[in-house]
């Protein structure tokens, strides 16, 4: 593997390169030395990582490990990978916060659901590890064992819920049989409703899994009973579930700003759409998402318009932040046209590193870029990596994805409008879903060279989602090919406008007191509805909540929203108290109402200075009614007593 040390120093202008041919070996003692400095230290080595984290011992300060190898240097363009080397090193160096963890403890307690003598052998070899208990949908055909070392008993799952250390389960046709069995079970009678509670559910039953996207479901193993190797991995992994157990907590939500929901009717959907596991649920005016059942994927915050719902492993502020440290160097020392892959490290990582032993490796101008779930990147991660300079952008797949990736779709849908609106030719977005490294190989070499910004964007910013997006939009703008003022998006879009039936609007305000963001305003000295649309995100409560249905959204993205002033979009004279001059509604609205009562209703009889009510404020219509000593009941027949038990009772006994 060649080093150009010189390209990965004018891309880390700031860092001390050395180099090494050995440095696991006859190197090791440099090192020793340099470990034993304080300060930042990256390694690009990864084979030898557990050798160097012995070496250096208690060291203060972490040791970053990166991938040049096979990432970059094996390959049939790896002469010219050094700006990639100097890009990859530099996006190792921004440094991630921490992340919250989540603990999910198991006292062993596990149910093998099965349906013939599979699941029994399983339990068998689960027994001294494990508390076990097998439940077979069918007992007739199963001959009782000599001793009984767990215990086995009929039943059918009808539904499943909860999580690694606390499942539910709810069973049918429930039966134990007697210990009088001889050659086959003999039943206690079945019951149906039955709950059962586990730490773990080992799933042979052949039949459709008990949860969505089962796979991302801790403690909840399936295998096919007819392979045994299947089998048998299931009932290894299940033996080492006891005891506590760690897993990020994924997602932070910030309750305050989440637009799902106001007055009761529903506005924002876009994550309880996207859950693949169902770990989110409403709660209220917000959602709520179960640590314990979300497995990660990101969906619900790539999605997120208000930026309610953030990812954790890394925020996307610290994501954006190894983009830019990446394309700055790479395209300081040198590099040209790059190409963005996003990988997951537990089927993109191997794809790569196979390719590098066993084929060309990846072209020098493809970045590998690493993430926990390639669902968890937003559209504010796409739209900054082309302000950047990036020429394109490519999301590496499995063939058979594990859970749905809507999301993901959504996201380049997006981005392929924004772009293909700025004058980006050519096809900037595209996944690539396969398990082959060679395919992998192909596609990547078949990319054509796209023009990239002339000037790219140096931008470095902090916060939530919606924050970064909208300063990466503005940048993107500002370094565009063809620049224009206004692009429509597809549905579903987190930005955009609305648009308002001003002949049917009677300026009620609901819109205005359900909207979670401000983008409607009103105005407390006048009728008005004003709009921001830099703060609208879609989310249709005013259109769910408007009882003229005369509002309607407009997904879209307008880059002079963000330095335009309120719109107005309908405003009309106030109604003023005839009695004190005190505003108190709308004009129009008070006269067609009094059009529509005066004469026509009993309360108001035509000519009559009742009407005149309607014409005041709320405190001055009091004061009159009570002057005027008006009865709204006087003149109206008395109702007839309604007939009681009593009644009847006394009608009777008349008759007799």
């Amino acid at each position: 593997m060649r080093l150009d040390v010189a390209a990965i120093r004018h891309g880390c202008p700031n860092c001390e390169v050395k180099s090494f041919h050995h440095l696991c070996g006859a190197d090791l003692d440099h090192f020793r030395k340099t470990a034993a400095a304080e300060g930042a230290l990256t390694v690009a080595c990864t084979q030898q990582a557990a050798q160097f984290s012995d070496e250096a011992g208690e060291r203060p300060d972490a040791i970053n490990f990166v991938n040049i190898r096979e990432t970059a240097g094996w390959s049939h363009e790896g002469a010219r990978a050094g700006p990639k080397m100097a890009g990859l090193l530099a996006a190792a160096s921004v440094s991630a916060p921490d992340y919250p963890l989540v603990t999910l403890s198991s006292e062993g307690v596990i149910l093998i659901y099965g349906r013939d003598e599979a699941a029994i052998e399983a339990g068998r070899l689960l027994a001294d590890h494990l508390d076990v208990t097998v439940m077979l949908k069918q007992l007739d055909d199963t001959v009782p064992p000599a001793a009984t070392v767990f215990p086995i008993v009929q039943g059918t799952i009808r539904s499943a819920k909860g999580h690694f250390g606390a499942f539910e389960l709810a069973i049918d046709d429930y039966a134990r049989p007697r210990p009088s069995s001889r050659d086959r079970f003999v039943l206690d009678p079945p019951r149906s409703g039955v709950t059962s509670r586990c730490d773990v559910v080992l799933d042979l039953s052949g039949d459709l899994p008990l949860f969505p996207a089962h796979d991302l479901r801790d403690g909840y193993l399936r295998a096919d009973p007819k392979d045994p190797a299947a089998v048998l991995r299931a009932v290894l992994t299940a033996r080492d579930l006891v005891g506590s157990f760690d897993k990020p907590k994924y997602i932070d939500v910030a309750p305050a700003l989440c637009a799902h929901s106001r007055s009761k009717r529903t506005g924002c959907h876009r994550c309880l759409d996207l859950c693949p596991t169902g770990a989110i649920t409403p709660d209220g005016d917000h959602v709520a998402i179960d640590p314990n059942i979300c497995a990660g994927c990101g969906q619900c915050a790539a999605a997120c318009p208000t930026g309610a719902v953030s990812y954790a492993l890394p925020p996307a502020d610290a994501q954006l932040q190894r983009i830019r440290a990446m394309l700055l160097a790479y395209r300081e020392a040198g590099g040209a046209n790059a190409v963005l892959l996003f990988h997951d490290s537990p089927h993109g990582t191997p794809l790569i590193e196979a390719l590098a032993r066993h084929g060309d490796g990846l072209p020098a101008n493809v970045l590998p870029f690493a993430v926990n779930e390639l669902t968890q990147v937003g559209l504010e991660a796409v739209v900054g990596a082309f302000a950047y300079g990036v020429s394109a952008v490519r999301f590496l797949l499995r063939a058979k994805p594990r859970h749905d990736v809507t999301g993901l779709s959504q996201t380049i849908a997006m981005a392929e409008a924004i772009l293909g609106g700025l004058g980006f030719a050519g096809r900037r977005l595209a996944t690539i879903e396969t398990d082959d490294p060679d395919a992998l190989g192909e596609h990547l070499t078949d990319i054509d060279a796209l023009a990239t910004v002339a000037t790219p964007a140096t931008f470095k910013t902090v916060g939530k989602r919606r924050d970064l997006l909208r300063f990466a939009l503005s940048e993107l703008h500002r370094v565009a090919p063809q620049p224009v003022d206004v692009i429509a998006l597809p549905q579903g879009a987190p930005v955009g406008a609305i648009t308002v039936d001003t002949n049917g609007c009677t300026l009620c305000l609901s819109c205005v007191s359900v909207c979670p963001t401000g983008a409607l305003r009103d105005d407390p000295e006048r009728p008005v509805l004003k709009f921001i649309e830099d703060a609208c995100v879609q989310c249709g409560l005013c259109q769910s909540t408007c009882p003229e249905k005369v509002i309607s959204l407009k997904p879209q993205i307008d880059f002079r929203a963000a330095r335009a002033p309120a719109a107005i979009i309908k405003e009309e004279e106030p109604a003023l108290c005839v009695r004190c001059g005190t505003p108190f509604g709308v004009k129009s609205t008070i006269d067609r109402i009094a059009a529509k009562l005066e004469g026509r209703h009993w309360m108001y009889p035509a000519g009559d200075k009742r009407i005149e009510a309607l014409r005041m404020c709320a405190d001055c219509r009091v004061v009159v009614m009570s002057e005027q000593q008006f009865d709204p009941f006087k003149g109206i027949p008395e109702r007839t007593p309604p007939r009681t038990t009593d009644d009847y009772l006394r009608q009777r006994e008349g008759k007799e």
